[in-house]
């Protein structure tokens, strides 16, 4: 297929991904595949379509947005012989299929892996599930925290005595980018063979996966990771300055960055100290070195440490809140931010992709679409496939 100049991005262009899911992780995967041209078609309950619609407000609340951007969608009434009828309509002539229902429902509903991939052998069918297909919790409900608790993944954030539930959702993105990876890696197979493939992605598991590097860790030195592991394995720090802002140090390995810290410091006394002498000591006095440097850091305001450690080539970073970020220059120089009009919704602010392609930046976003918006276009569309 051949995509114009100007749309470098759109590697996906002429791929057609009906998505029919719900909340984040399908919608995040059908959106990383939108955001690269492909036309994802959002299959919707009546009436109140995907329940992040209205997960604060309205029809089109933020969480909803923040999912559905470049998409069309139309409503269907499943139990309607009819609308049944749309949705193999759309099946049949489909790339891709991705749904995140509980195991079984799908098959439930008509459109399990089996009768899909039968009618249209070039489908790829892709399940996204809690804890996969089968096994003792496989009928459980799975939301992001339950992904994150039972892979392992959140006893590294959660301290012992003061358990809380911090930061974004993880596990339901996480789960999205390895389902649309696993998506790309069928549509590249199907080239060579002409057939689909059933694309399955449970959320424990990509958890686990993605955190790899704290297993393998495990499985050698038999030491499970705790909240502090990583700060002390990575050298990072997150320090309060004088004027109350923080700030963000990763020292990693390399010896450079530690003498630079020093010097940055001018803190002499702490390369003489026989308990930092190298990285492992480092490492194993990790406490001892953040006691040490807390209050260093309080001293002076934010704005001189950055020239400071900036002078030193010290990794660093102010630690942003998302008004501060988007103000960043670096940030901005980056140019994120896309700004979009709804013709009905009104403005609607959004992130671009990070991905460039031959240097060009993701740009023509369509703003995340009313609930059933292109109902009436796409199904003009398929009765006129049927006539031609």
């Amino acid at each position: 297929m051949k995509i114009a100049d100007t749309d470098a991005w759109k590697v996906l262009t002429g791929y057609r991904i009906v998505d029919h899911s719900e909340f984040i992780t399908g919608p995040y995967t059908a959106m990383l595949l939108a955001d690269m041209g492909a036309d994802v078609i959002k299959v919707e309950r009546p009436g109140r379509g995907d329940p992040f619609r209205s997960f604060e407000e309205g029809l089109y609340g933020p969480q909803f947005q923040a999912f559905n951007r470049n998409k069309k969608s139309i409503q269907l009434d499943l139990d309607s012989e009819s609308d049944r009828d749309v949705m193999w309509k759309l099946l049949d002539a489909a790339d891709v299929y991705v749904q995140n229902f509980r195991p079984g429902v799908a098959e439930r509903l008509g459109f399990g892996a089996e009768e899909a991939m039968r009618r249209n052998s070039r489908l790829v069918h892709c399940s996204i599930s809690g804890f996969g297909a089968d096994g003792p919790y496989a009928d459980r409900p799975a939301y992001d925290t339950v992904g994150q608790a039972l892979s392992g993944f959140l006893s590294m954030f959660v301290a012992q005595d003061t358990p809380r539930i911090v930061g974004p959702a993880t596990a339901d993105s996480v789960t999205g980018l390895y389902a649309a990876c696993g998506i790309l890696g069928a549509l590249l197979a199907r080239h060579a063979t002409g057939r689909g493939r059933k694309v399955e992605v449970a959320m424990t598991a990509a958890m686990a996966h993605f955190s790899i590097e704290q297993y393998h860790r495990y499985f050698v030195t038999g030491v499970i990771p705790n909240t502090t592991d990583r700060g002390r394995v990575s050298q990072s720090f997150a320090f309060a300055c004088a004027d109350g802002a923080l700030i963000a140090v990763h020292l990693s390995s390399p010896v450079k960055f530690w003498e630079g810290f020093v010097r940055a410091l001018d803190a002499p006394e702490l390369a003489r100290d026989a308990r930092f002498a190298t990285r492992m000591d480092r490492v194993r006095n990790h406490e001892a070195l953040e006691a040490y440097l807390r209050p260093v850091f309080a001293k002076r305001p934010r704005t001189e440490w950055l020239q400071r450690l900036a002078a030193e080539d010290v990794p660093h970073a102010p630690i942003h809140d998302l008004e501060e970020a988007l103000a960043d220059p670096q940030m901005r120089h980056l140019d994120i931010e896309r700004r979009l009009r709804h013709p009905t919704e009104g403005d609607v602010r959004t992130l671009r992709s990070p991905i460039a392609f031959d240097g060009q930046r993701q740009d023509g976003i369509a703003p995340p679409p009313a609930l059933d918006e292109h109902g009436e276009a796409i199904r003009t569309s398929l009765e006129v496939r049927d006539y031609d």
